[in-house]
């Protein structure tokens, strides 16, 4: 009962910070415009943490690696703590293993994010194309939109390239990801 308690405060705001500070690295990374309600909220969250680790910590070639370091430490203490109340830890999960299911954790994140903001941005392109937040949301889907944009043409003024990326992330997220995942609880 306890270790379902603590599993569900582990679900509940240990992985969502870890999230958000991917999310931090990402937006930054494809330079999405900050100055709108969530970017703000994004920045007052977690920078408490990011300005003080970036005094020991440099971007690296216009990354914020303070950013991607912290998701990643975050991460790993969720996936040591959640191996811990499950009992896998008592019989020895090695180093290696841990950090590779975090960075595989950290991966299988980003493809959740970029799906949230993909149906995000075409609700909202139904319900309120013109919100402060769409422009962060066009940033973050248009890298992976665009390519499939120029090989999948609009049927009857509909554009199906979000659904096309939907499932495209679908597949990454049970083939590529799912047999890293397997991999790296096989490292135990």
């Amino acid at each position: 009962m306890i270790g379902e308690a603590i599993l569900f405060l582990l679900d509940a705001l240990l992985q969502p910070f870890a999230a958000i500070l991917l999310l931090r690295f990402h937006l930054q990374w494809l330079r999405a415009p900050m100055r709108n309600p969530l970017g703000e909220f994004i920045m007052t969250l977690t920078d408490f943490l990011v300005l003080r680790a970036r005094r020991f910590i440099p971007s690296v070639k216009g990354l914020d690696t303070a950013s991607l370091l912290l998701a990643f430490v975050v991460e790993a203490i969720y996936v040591t703590a959640m191996l811990w109340v499950q009992g896998f830890l008592s019989s020895g999960f090695p180093l290696p293993g841990l950090l590779v299911w975090t960075v595989v954790k950290l991966l299988k994140l980003s493809i959740y994010l970029l799906i949230i903001a993909l149906i995000a941005e075409v609700v909202l392109s139904w319900v309120n194309p013109r919100t402060q937040v769409a422009g962060l949301l066009a940033a973050v889907t248009r890298p992976f939109v665009m390519p499939l944009r120029q090989r999948i043409p609009p049927l009857g003024n509909i554009d199906l390239t979000p659904l096309v990326l939907l499932i495209l992330c679908q597949l990454i997220l049970i083939l590529p990801i799912g047999w890293l995942e397997r991999m790296a609880t096989g490292l135990h």
